[in-house]
C-alpha cells in the first residue's frame, strides 16, 4: 500500500510543459548543425533559442515553486534509491537552467544575439569571443546530452516503479490524473 499524494497541478503542468520544451529543442539542435547555412538553418537556430529561453524563463517560477511549495513525499523505498531520486531532480533542476544559459553565453561570445521570438533582443552576457563561443558550444552539447540521459533515466525510473513496483510515483505526477490526497491503493 502506498500514499498516492499527488503533486500540485502546476508542479504538473510545469513539468510536463518544460520536459516537451527540452525534448523538442534536443533534435532540433542535433539536426540544424548538420544543415549547410541557409534561411532555413537561422529559421531553426532561431527557434532552437526560442524554445531553450522558454525553458529557462519558465524553470525560474518552477524553482520558486518547488522550494516555497515542497513536493509530496518520496514513496517508501530503499535509502539509497530516496537518495539517488533527489539528487537526479535536483541536478535536473541544474541541468534545465544551466543548459539554455550556456546557449546563450555561447550565442553572445558568437556574436549572434538572442532575439526572443523575433521581438525582444536580449542582453549579450559577455563580449564576442570566439575561442570562448567554440568552448562554450562544446559546454552546451556536453550539458545536453547529459540533460537527455539524465531525463532518459529518470523516466526509466519512473516506468520501472509503474510497472515493476507497482507504486504510484508515475501516477502522482502525471496530468489529468486526480489523485485525492491520502488515498491509498493497493
Amino acid at each position: 500500500m502506498s500514499s498516492t499524494t499527488p503533486y500540485s497541478t502546476p508542479a504538473k503542468l510545469a513539468h510536463w510543459l518544460i520536459a516537451a520544451l527540452i525534448l523538442a529543442a534536443f533534435p532540433l539542435g542535433l539536426y540544424m548543425q548538420e544543415l549547410p547555412l541557409s534561411p532555413e538553418k537561422l529559421r531553426l537556430y532561431s527557434y532552437h533559442k526560442w524554445i531553450g529561453m522558454t525553458v529557462l524563463l519558465l524553470f525560474m517560477p518552477r524553482l520558486l515553486w518547488r522550494l516555497v511549495r515542497p513536493p509530496p513525499a518520496l514513496l517508501p523505498g530503499p535509502a539509497w534509491q530516496l537518495k539517488l531520486a533527489e539528487a537526479t531532480h535536483w541536478l535536473l533542476y541544474l541541468l534545465m537552467a544551466a543548459v539554455p544559459l550556456c546557449g546563450w553565453l555561447m550565442s553572445s561570445a558568437k556574436g549572434f544575439q538572442v532575439v526572443y521570438l523575433g521581438l525582444v533582443p536580449l542582453p549579450d552576457l559577455v563580449g564576442k569571443d570566439q575561442a570562448l563561443g567554440t568552448l562554450l558550444a562544446d559546454l552546451h552539447s556536453s550539458l545536453a546530452w547529459a540533460l537527455m540521459v539524465l531525463i532518459v533515466v529518470h523516466a526509466a525510473a519512473a516506468l520501472k516503479h509503474h510497472l515493476i513496483d507497482r507504486d504510484d510515483t508515475l501516477r502522482r505526477i502525471l496530468p489529468f490524473v486526480k489523485l485525492p490526497s491520502g488515498e491509498t491503493r493497493s
